[in-house]
């Protein structure tokens, strides 16, 4: 059973308040790769739970530190801090708590064990559209920033969590803006043809296009790899 979120459990202990900079400072090739890696499976489990895909993965983000947490290693995957177990399994960590007035201490918790990254990412999915965090679905909402708002109604066990998650939510909201991630909010392209036209999805150009294009395309793609094979086996590195 959960006792709070991710987000109850997160606490600002460098008391730095430059949400801009610390989203600045996150954007690297790791963040960026971790992105692409989980990406489309989040992209399909947003469709299938009527989640917001850029509040996910912005999620993964901060509490796996892009996926170089130990929990979210091979084989916990958990990359969201879930406490308790999953499907009766488990793994006993030394985490950091809040008490509630700021005194922070540290414990042994038992966090949930994965096995998968889709196990994570469809468990998260699913607290999401628990009645709980009803108010965070698409359905209920317009935007994923009405979503990561709806968040902080769900947390009022102390009196310092309205600051606190008033400062995460905008952290939430500055990285989802800074990585584009709403372009996983968007639905998966899944037929190779649009049926109303005859025409083929163009991966090289983002779009429907006739099948000669296509063609046209795709031997260009081919010719350019053939060429620069060529050209570094003629001008090989030292």
């Amino acid at each position: 059973m959960f006792t709070f979120l991710v987000l109850a459990s997160i606490t600002d202990r460098k008391n730095d308040n430059s949400v801009n900079t610390k989203a600045e400072a996150a954007y690297n090739q790791t963040t960026t790769a971790f992105i692409d890696s989980i990406g489309e499976t989040v992209r399909q489990i947003g469709q299938d739970y009527n989640i917001y895909n850029s509040v996910l993965i912005a999620h993964a983000i901060l509490k796996s530190n892009s996926g170089q947490s130990g929990l979210s290693q091979a084989p916990y995957y958990n990359f969201f801090g879930i406490k308790g177990s999953y499907n009766g399994n488990f793994v006993t960590m030394r985490t950091w708590e809040d008490d509630g007035t700021g005194n922070i201490y540290e414990i042994d918790e038992p966090f949930r064990l994965y096995g998968s990254l889709s196990d994570s990412l469809e468990d998260y999915a699913t607290l999401m559209t628990s009645s709980t965090y009803s108010g965070t679905c698409k359905s209920n909402t317009s935007s994923y920033a009405d979503a990561t708002q709806a968040l902080t109604g769900t947390y009022a066990t102390d009196s310092l969590y309205a600051s606190k998650l008033n400062s995460i939510i905008t952290y939430l909201n500055s990285i989802i803006t800074y990585y584009g991630l709403t372009i996983y909010d968007q639905a998966p392209v899944t037929q190779a043809t649009d049926s109303s036209s005859g025409l083929v999805w163009n991966s090289y150009r983002g779009s429907y296009t006739d099948t000669e294009t296509l063609s046209i395309d795709e031997a260009w793609a081919s010719y350019k790899i053939i060429n620069k094979k060529s050209r570094n086996e003629l001008h090989p590195k030292s």
